[in-house]
């Protein structure tokens, strides 16, 4: 299993670029949205992969965060769901987007990729709902793919990293351990954070719990 790659990128396609690692060449396919924090040509980046296998085909999909990495696993693991469906909600939501969407069950954000029915967007939401919370906690504990890469070339000419932009989502996995350690229950914390932090995206810690709080607290 090949789950992390750095290296020079050699060439950049529209949905894919070849990375040139040690003098072998990998095809790595992304979604639109990675593909635009993606550098140029000559330059070096770092990706989390995941290789998927079929009889007549090998493939590696490429990835800024392990969040990002693990929610296309489970958004493949949905009956209907294709590496290229997972890629379009990845690219049109974003990690955070998708956590967000499935926590509130917003399966109306889910369609709005390229190539997702109403049905297909139902079934993730519902297979996933009680996954989110796992994921979504993950946004902590992971830091973003940077620059683990060679300091110099072949040619022994200087290289200097560059990094990968992904958004911080630490704010929320602090959020839903401390909501997890007052006694509230994973799937109604995750509800409540997504819908804090997509009322306040740039919210703190402390806001969110806050926010989060007056959420879960009883009506009337």
């Amino acid at each position: 299993m090949i789950g992390k790659l750095t290296g020079r990128i050699d060439y950049r396609a529209a949905d894919h670029v070849l990375i040139d690692v040690g003098g072998v060449g990998y095809l790595v396919y992304c979604s639109d949205r990675t593909m635009a924090t993606l550098p140029g040509v000559g330059q070096i980046c770092a990706l989390f992969t995941d290789l998927v296998v079929r009889e007549d085909l090998m493939q590696l999909f490429g990835f800024p965060t392990l969040v990002e990495k693990e929610w296309h696993r489970l958004l493949m693991s949905v009956q209907g769901v294709g590496a290229k469906a997972s890629l379009a909600i990845l690219g049109t939501l974003g990690p955070d987007g998708v956590g967000r969407a499935i926590a509130l069950g917003d399966w109306n954000a889910v369609k709005a990729a390229k190539g997702i029915g109403p049905k297909i967007a139902q079934r993730i939401v519902l297979d996933l709902k009680d996954k989110a919370p796992g994921v979504m906690a993950m946004g902590g504990t992971v830091a973003q793919a940077t620059g683990d890469a060679p300091a110099h070339a072949a040619d022994d000419s200087v290289i200097e990293p560059v990094v990968v932009a992904a958004p911080p989502t630490s704010a929320q996995a602090d959020a839903l351990s401390a909501l997890g350690n007052l006694g509230y229950g994973p799937s109604d914390a995750a509800a409540a954070v997504a819908q804090a932090a997509g009322n306040a995206p740039d919210a703190d810690t402390s806001a969110l719990i806050r926010a989060a709080l007056k959420l879960l607290a009883p009506k009337g």
